[in-house]
């Protein structure tokens, strides 16, 4: 019996004595880093985002794909990063695959170290993006007009750096011109930038603001828009012209409002009447589900 004591106690000292883990080494950037121009791992938590990075919005869906991809496949392309003058590491590219690491659970990621001023990085960066077309077009314009401005290049000079050509980056550039609203729907993919290069053809941001709103409830197409900008144009330049292209006995606006208000009595659901220069037009009808939907569909068939 004391013998089985003596045992057990033997065992619960060895296995405490085991529980004892040895401290891992501390990161130490100037002894660790791989020297320029190389490849090596490097922990995850001491690498800080690049502030000049031109992306801002971040497909959370296209994350969680991506990091199911590097749990079974690993990180395949390293990120590129710089080492700061107060030893720390800042990426420059390759900030989605440094999320989706540490969604996947990684504690290093293989990285290029490079030495890189404030210039090269952000013109790094956008190259690396707009290569890749992981950039919304605003995020373009706002990464060009970004090293026009710090860096006091010109559109040509640009043009050379990036590989675009010098009135493809005016016509980004320009959509900076458009009035916020337009811009968000932009980066969010409710309207194209053929859409945007359209509406820029209109100098009033009312109108451009309108037309832009008939964009989302017609779904007009880029040449819909074309056509719409062309008409606003030879109304104003050549108003007898522009008679002649639009429908006599067009209705005044406070008939449209009338009808707007009978359909909308009619059909127990809001109704929309809408006009443009040209004469033509739309009624939009709203129903906020699928039964609403079967009704006015039973309704119009009568």
């Amino acid at each position: 019996m004391n013998t089985k004591k003596r045992a057990l106690g033997k065992g619960l000292s060895a296995l405490l004595d085991n529980s004892i883990i040895e401290a891992q080494p501390v990161y130490d950037i100037e002894k660790h880093l791989p020297a320029v121009g190389t490849i090596g791992k490097v922990p995850l938590d001491i690498i800080e985002t690049n502030p000049f990075q031109p992306r801002e919005d971040f497909n959370e869906e296209a994350l969680k794909e991506l990091s199911a991809s590097i749990k079974e496949q690993g990180v395949i392309q390293p990120v590129t990063v710089r080492k700061t003058d107060d030893n720390k590491l800042q990426l420059i590219t390759g900030e989605r695959r440094c999320k989706a690491a540490r969604m996947a659970g990684l504690e290093t990621i293989p990285a290029y170290i490079v030495t890189a001023t404030d210039h090269s990085m952000l013109e790094m960066a956008i190259v690396e993006n707009i290569q890749r077309e992981n950039l919304n077009p605003v995020e373009i314009a706002l990464g060009f007009r970004q090293l026009v401005q710090e860096y006091n290049l010109t559109q040509e000079m640009l043009s050379e750096k990036v590989g675009k050509s010098r009135p493809s980056i005016a016509n980004y550039m320009r959509l900076l011109n458009l009035p916020g609203e337009i811009q968000i729907a932009l980066r969010h993919e409710a309207i194209t930038m053929g859409h945007a290069r359209a509406l820029l053809g209109i100098e009033d941001t009312t109108t451009q603001l309108e037309v832009y709103q008939d964009i989302l409830a017609e779904g007009l197409s880029v040449r819909d828009v074309e056509e719409i900008v062309k008409n606003i144009s030879l109304a104003k330049t050549h108003p007898e012209e522009a008679e002649k292209t639009e429908k006599p006995a067009r209705p005044v606006r406070n008939e449209f409002e009338k009808l707007q208000k009978d359909l909308s009595y009619l059909f127990d659901c809001k109704v929309q009447v809408k006009t443009r220069v040209n004469g033509k037009g739309s009624i939009v009808m709203h129903f906020a589900s699928d039964e609403e939907l079967e009704r006015l569909l039973k309704l119009l068939k009568k």
